[in-house]
């Protein structure tokens, strides 16, 4: 029996090492029938984890919109046409949006740690265009 154990430990231990649950997101021009979209929508990751997005086509970029993340996150905008990352270190939903493509449609969800606490607030955005079809439907999956 105590053989079993020291096997199992073993396998657990070393045969199956912990895995980051970091994405990759590809900031895109077109994916099949959709233009100007992130390759993933939603991604669920856990407290201390980063997404990375590729500026896999030009003219994109990422910011978290206004009254869409956790309290205690601090405004998050980047350039455009550049690769970019963000470790997510406060657990909740955290909603972004291309800048010049938000009423496109090109928006996405980060949930950090399962919590959705701040799922009323998210609810409350003011989506435009595209979007506000997109956010809806998204939004209901969560």
């Amino acid at each position: 029996m105590k053989r079993i154990i020291l096997i199992i430990t073993f396998i657990l231990l070393f045969v199956n090492p912990a895995r980051s649950a970091d994405q990759n997101i590809d900031m895109l021009n077109k994916s099949g029938r959709e233009i100007n979209v992130y390759s993933k929508k939603i991604v669920n990751i856990e407290v201390g984890d980063t997404v990375f997005w590729k500026s896999v086509n030009p003219g994109h970029n990422v910011e978290f919109i206004k009254g869409g993340v956790p309290e205690g996150v601090e405004k998050f905008k980047t350039t455009y046409s550049k690769d970019t990352k963000y470790t997510f270190k406060i657990p909740g939903i955290y909603a972004y949006w291309c800048t010049p493509h938000k009423s496109m449609g090109m928006i996405g969800f980060v949930i950090v740690g399962n919590d959705k606490s701040n799922l009323e607030a998210i609810k409350k955005i003011k989506f435009y265009g595209k979007s506000k079809k997109i956010a809806e439907n998204l939004i209901n999956s969560l």
